[in-house]
């Protein structure tokens, strides 16, 4: 034999290798995973709790929240179970539902640790790290794939990713994408700036475009709205604006040093002169943050990042309260008030201090605000007499959103699977998630940079939901499908309907679902115990509470 055929040998036996192993599951731990009907009340595994410094900081954010209800008379809902806290978590965080392979791990721990045992899982885990980075890259440069040559979309994710994973601190991570320089391909931080250029235009540089998202992206203002004219309603005038721009105005690109600060001025048309006006780099607040050396734009990250320059912590800690809750504490999520500290929420203003004076660690901040008592309170009202929207506003209640694209995709592929989709699985299956995701997220319609805007759910898209490819290739019979799983090892009709909720909602049926899952089951009248679970599926998938952050 050939060194060629025995290489071809060796890589079809390789391929026949991944496919049993993508196929055939250990049939002990799958059928433990269905047989299991009931919560653990012990665990082997560490103990699991809140630290004491996030308890501390979670508690002044109570407080506030309680000083607030009490002045307005206001009576909080109740708390969320376990299983209702990973759901919300994990879609928040992860941008899917928990596994029924995960729900058995997080139910085998001792009640008191399952929250901050999923917090915790969560955190450590790189579908989160590649998730939130995707979430800033929309905030950094948007969804575009930009200019082809000199632009590196996905390489820039996976740098935000690993800067993430590695604990790196917000701000260090800022003051990169702002300031660094080289090549795109090396530095991937660059192409946070070389995003807005413009090679139809001989490789020019758009400098407004780099001073809006700086604006809107870390100080949480609409800055742009001064690019053509002073701002009717704020206090920014267009000189505001260009001199903001002025920061990137001598920054230029070079076949092969990339990025970098040349020497020159930076110019902008002045419609209402008519004519050209030279403008020096100037912040649009608090001047004396800035340091008087370095380059320009170290200067402005380093201004921008300033422990003082309170604009950046607000506008941080806006965003993960939106991306946490489904809707941010000042709306609109890049609108924040700067000179007006009264209009600032005060626990917007104990969350930015206690993320500033914890180093800008991003994922402390989020185990704070999934530490605190609001975000575990439930999306339902105790009777209907509640006014259930005022409950919200007062941050008595969580409110109940429309899961994004991406989030519908995430939980649909996931409740087709009874094993964590994820790093840890076959090759086959991470391609296939990967495909499906974009798949499902461009005909469902992704909401782009924008994605923290409310949008209902339109027809169309409950329609693709019904018929689409992605539901039907879930719930036929296949047997890397839950559903045909479901029919062949759960051992009686109730703890079959049971996985089916567990694996779609994250809960267990109220006992009229599961009375009427199982008559479903039982007068079948033909159709296949497989076919009858995959109609519970789409059903499932089709409800409000599968559809809704909650």
């Amino acid at each position: 034999m050939g060194k060629r055929d025995l290489a071809f040998a060796l890589l079809i036996a390789a391929g026949a290798i991944l496919l049993v192993r993508t196929i055939a599951l250990p049939p002990p731990r799958m059928t433990d995973l269905v047989a299991q009907s009931s919560p653990a009340t012990e665990s082997n595994g560490p103990a699991t709790v809140w630290t004491e410094d996030v308890r501390t900081s979670a508690a002044a954010v109570d407080a506030a929240f309680e000083r607030a209800w009490h002045a307005a008379g206001v009576e909080p809902v109740a708390q969320i179970d376990p299983l209702t806290f990973a759901r919300r978590l994990s879609l928040a965080l992860a941008g899917t539902v928990p596994a029924l392979e995960e729900i058995r791990r997080f139910e085998a721990l001792p009640a008191e640790q399952r929250k901050p045992a999923m917090v915790a899982t969560l955190l450590s885990d790189r579908r989160v790290d590649d998730y939130l980075a995707e979430r800033l890259a929309r905030m950094m440069v948007g969804v575009e794939q930009g200019p082809f040559f000199v632009y590196r979309r996905r390489r820039f994710v996976a740098w935000l990713s690993d800067q993430l994973r590695a604990g790196q601190p917000y701000d260090v991570l800022v003051r990169e994408v702002i300031a660094t320089e080289g090549l795109w391909t090396d530095r991937p931080a660059t192409n946070f700036v070389t995003v807005a250029i413009r090679q139809d235009q001989g490789n020019d540089l758009d400098e407004t475009v780099l001073a809006s998202r700086v604006a809107r992206a870390f100080l949480g203002v609409r800055i742009d709205c001064a690019q053509c004219h002073d701002h009717p309603f704020a206090p920014w005038k267009q000189r505001d604006f260009h001199a903001l721009a002025a920061y990137f105005g001598i920054t230029q690109t070079t076949s092969f040093s990339g990025i970098r600060d040349q020497r020159g001025q930076y110019r902008y048309d002045d419609r209402a002169r008519g004519e050209s006006v030279a403008i020096v780099p100037r912040v649009p607040f608090a001047p004396e943050l800035e340091p008087e050396t370095g380059r320009r734009r170290e200067r402005l990250a380093a201004w921008l990042t300033h422990r003082d320059n309170r604009a950046f912590a607000r506008a941080t800690v806006n965003r993960v309260w939106a991306w946490m809750f489904g809707q941010a504490l000042i709306e609109p999520v890049d609108d924040l008030p700067v000179n007006d500290s009264a209009a600032v929420p005060e626990t917007l203003e104990i969350l930015a201090n206690d993320f500033r004076d914890h180093g800008f660690d991003f994922k402390r901040l989020i185990r704070v605000i999934a530490a605190t008592r609001v975000y575990q309170l439930d999306s339902r009202v105790a009777s209907i007499g509640d006014d259930l929207p005022a409950l919200v506003a007062a941050g008595a209640a969580f409110p109940v959103t429309p899961l994004r694209a991406e989030q519908v995709a995430g939980a649909l592929l996931q409740a087709g699977s009874l094993r964590t989709l994820d790093g840890d699985s076959p090759l086959v299956i991470q391609f296939a998630r990967l495909v499906g995701l974009q798949e499902f997220t461009q005909r469902f319609g992704d909401d782009g940079e924008d994605e923290l805007a409310f949008r209902p759910q339109t027809i169309p898209q409950r329609l693709l939901l019904l018929n689409g490819k992605q539901v039907q290739e879930k719930t036929k019979s296949d047997p890397l499908n839950a559903v045909s799983r479901v029919a062949l090892l759960a051992p009686d009709d109730r703890r079959a309907i049971e996985i089916v909720y567990l694996t779609v909602l994250s809960r267990r049926p109220t006992p009229e679902e599961s009375a009427f899952g199982v008559e479903m089951l039982s007068q079948r009248a033909g159709n296949t115990r497989e076919e009858v679970l995959g109609d519970l599926f789409v059903g499932l998938f089709n409800s409000t509470e599968f559809l809704c952050q909650h």
